[in-house]
């Protein structure tokens, strides 16, 4: 009785080495893999994500046929971020993107030996990813999603009339610095005034809106990793101030919390990322590849009519890439 035990002791043993063999063999686990680090789930990422994706599928990498993808995030706490950028590491992928410019800075000094590609980024060269706008780091290069402000304050004026506009930036966010820094420059040359509120902590958010009634025509809330997801409050005192909102990103219009957005589109920016990340696949150095930008061609504007109707604002009927919810 005891050597039969044994026996089959010994053959199920065989049958899970077997098998764990033919598992670590198969087609899926022999395909690339390519990483993506991201900072938390949004939809201006989720969209970058998309892009991604959508142009490594036309370059011919079709997730779970030519290439595989592991996707991972710290739901915004940087704290996190050195663990989650090395047990991606381990799973040893070809590429490795990374989402946000704080996930990029800690994976510039974390990781080597894998080609870093990033997006979701301002400014890549203020962050320290890059030493030129033109010109790609040893193991680093990547997609901006830098907004031209002159363009947009264009378009916020063509609804409203803007002689001040407001801003919130965090201060921990290199991002966010360059977005106060562009914001002046661009307001300048069109006679505008910037009142811009910093935010230490996202908490912050709530004491620091008060200061915004009376002062502002309209505020403009940008990417920021720590604002963004307070936009709910932002947009509840702003309604209490009757001030409009002109966020980053459409998804908040189109769930009727602001009335309007005017940005770069963030499936695009993912898009301009994925043809870096298939060139590496296709064997190119990652050093030799230039960073993308945004072009004109890649802003999308969509703004609420009844909120417009309720601001007396005029939807401009010849705006290129404008779409006006009913």
């Amino acid at each position: 009785m005891k050597i039969k035990n044994i026996v089959i002791a010994m053959i199920a043993f065989v049958f899970v080495v077997c098998f764990s063999f033919i598992k670590d063999r198969s087609p899926s686990c022999s395909l690339p893999l390519v990483a993506i680090a991201n900072y938390g789930p949004h939809a201006s990422l989720d969209a970058t994500i998309v892009g991604i994706k959508k142009q490594l599928a036309a370059r011919g990498f079709v997730e779970g046929k030519t290439v595989r993808f592991a996707l991972s995030d710290v739901a915004f706490d940087p704290l996190l971020i050195p663990q989650m950028l090395m047990q991606l590491k381990s799973l040893e992928p070809a590429v490795m993107v990374v989402l946000t410019t704080p996930i990029a800075q800690s994976a510039k000094g974390l990781i080597e030996g894998v080609p870093l590609v990033y997006s979701a980024v301002t400014d890549p060269v203020l962050a320290g990813l890059i030493t030129r706008k033109d010109q790609a780091a040893k193991n680093m290069t990547g997609s901006s999603e830098r907004q031209d402000l002159s363009f947009i304050l264009e378009k916020i004026a063509s609804f409203v009339s803007l002689e001040t506009i407001g801003l919130l930036y965090a201060t921990t966010e290199s991002n966010d610095q360059a977005l106060v820094e562009m914001m002046h420059q661009a307001a300048a040359v069109r006679g505008i005034t910037v009142y811009a509120i910093p935010i230490v902590k996202a908490r912050n958010v709530e004491v620091k809106m008060p200061l915004f009634k009376g002062r502002i025509d309209a505020l403009y809330v940008a990417g920021s990793g720590p604002i963004q997801p307070t936009l709910p409050v932002i947009a509840a005192y702003a309604d209490d101030y009757n001030i409009p909102i002109f966020n980053f990103d459409a998804g908040a219009v189109y769930d009727g919390m602001v009335f309007a957005s005017c940005g770069v589109s963030f499936e695009k920016v993912g898009s301009n990322a994925g043809a870096l990340v298939a060139d590496v696949l296709e064997g190119r150095s990652v050093g030799l590849l230039q960073p993308s930008y945004p072009t004109s061609l890649d802003y999308i504007t969509v703004v609420s009519a009844k909120r417009c109707a309720r601001y007396g604002c005029t939807v401009p009927k010849s705006t290129v890439g404008l779409e006006v919810l009913e």
